[in-house]
């Protein structure tokens, strides 16, 4: 393989130590909360948020909040709502209950059923997340969840309206003005008033996702979730000022959020690497771009596309654009992403805001193993077996032999009892025990 860094990142000293420090400060809120429970959310709320109000909102505050949306806000909230619960309705049509007959008398099925209660985490640091609370909740509610807590943090003196909007639109059933760590702990505990969630979902800062990874087991979770990731795959026809703006567009999402190209083309990458810096100087927010291009944004060459594949897949970048020619090939061959952007008019922007496609997507190469949030995740597959006395003739001979090759005394018997009790009179080639009825 020819492959060669033309940038390389700069800033990936450190990480580790931040993590444990993140790690060792989430633990010890946690056990805090399980100790003490609504107390200590109080007081964790009023020292990071200055939030000594009630947490759950109201119906009236809800509707006054919705009430101060601008219509034209509203609009392309449904809009997006749309989108997204039409996509989730299509993954649950997708997952069905069955039943079959694998032999005579052994019916084997599956029945697929919606967890009780979900709990879905709206981000809401220095941006207004509208379009996460879609993507949870609408979701949520697709899968057929009966019951959805949602968490926001306030910013003043509540949730942001808008976000407020998206989230009774989407059929959020209880409403906490509340983030962080305890947020996810008063969701996973079902503090104030709430019902034990079953599964935590939603993105968040390295606290966040610290506690959901910490509470992983008790509850289950979407994904592992790390900073923003965004690629994009380019060939030497692709427009150097698009790939910057998208790569800036992402950028912004924090200091470190790692933005990379990977390029066939070196006249390409050096383009790019120049356009970059001064796309970001015409933004609001230039420095955090600037930090984040420096210290992980990388670009990659490559000789050929194969080549190009191979980085892509090891990366397993959460958002995934292709600005190439022959983008069928590309989709075929690409294998590890979080959610793949096909062609110059596909932008992450469209996938992240109102496209359909889900925006909570595995980071950090969990895209290996992983996809993103889907109605899946809110669904259990359930297993159902029935067999019939004639069918544990078969049956119950298998799986008595095999639990005694095993040394599985207790299982074996199980099956002895159904062959001595249904079958007598029956003459066993193999030892079956004969168990005292009392």
């Amino acid at each position: 393989m020819t492959i060669r860094h033309l940038k390389s990142a700069e800033g990936a000293e450190g990480v580790a130590a931040e993590d444990q420090r993140v790690t060792t400060a989430v633990r010890q809120m946690l056990d805090d909360i399980r100790e003490r429970g609504e107390q200590a959310v109080r007081e964790y709320a009023e020292r990071f948020d200055g939030w000594t109000d009630d947490f759950v909102l109201s119906d009236e505050k809800r509707q006054r909040l919705i009430d101060s949306v601008p219509q034209s806000v509203k609009d392309d909230i449904d809009f997006a709502h749309r989108q997204i619960r039409r996509f989730a309705e299509a993954q649950r049509d997708s997952l069905t209950s069955f039943e079959i007959e694998t032999e005579p008398g052994v019916l084997l099925g599956q029945r697929v059923l919606p967890v009780g209660c979900a709990g879905c985490y709206i981000p809401g640091g220095r941006y207004a997340h509208a379009a996460s609370a879609l993507m949870s909740v609408a979701t949520a509610k697709a899968a057929g969840v009966p019951h959805v807590v949602a968490c926001s943090p306030p910013r003043g003196e509540s949730i942001n309206p808008a976000v407020v909007y998206a989230l009774h639109v989407a059929g959020a059933d209880m409403i906490l003005e509340m983030g962080g760590v305890h947020a996810m702990a008063s969701m996973a505990f079902g503090l104030f008033g709430g019902r034990e969630a079953d599964i935590l979902v939603g993105p968040g800062n390295a606290y966040v996702a610290e506690a959901k990874r910490l509470l992983f087991g008790q509850v289950g979770i979407d994904v592992f979730a790390g900073p923003t990731e965004s690629a994009v795959i380019a060939d030497d026809t692709a427009d150097p000022m698009s790939i910057s703006v998208d790569l800036v567009s992402q950028a912004e999402h924090g200091t470190n959020s790692p933005v990379w190209l990977f390029t066939t083309s070196e006249a390409l990458g050096r383009k790019v690497m120049e356009l970059v810096p001064k796309v970001a100087n015409d933004m609001p927010n230039a420095d955090v771009i600037h930090a984040a291009w420096r210290d992980h944004g990388e670009v990659i060459l490559g000789d050929s596309r194969e080549e190009i594949v191979e980085v892509s897949d090891r990366y397993a970048c959460e958002h995934l654009q292709v600005l190439c020619e022959d983008l069928g090939w590309w989709k075929e061959h690409l294998s590890n992403y979080g959610s793949l952007f096909l062609g110059e008019g596909s932008t992450v922007t469209h996938g992240d805001k109102c496209s359909g496609t889900n925006h909570i997507l595995p980071t950090k190469r969990a895209g290996r193993y992983s996809g993103g949030l889907n109605v899946h995740k809110f669904m259990k597959v359930l297993t159902t077996q029935q067999l019939s006395e004639e069918a544990n003739r078969t049956f119950s001979a298998v799986g008595s032999r095999i639990s005694r090759v095993e040394g599985m005394e207790g299982h074996a018997r199980a099956c002895d009892w159904r062959l001595t009790k249904y079958f007598p009179d029956e003459q066993w080639d193999f030892p079956v025990h004969h168990q005292q009825r009392y």
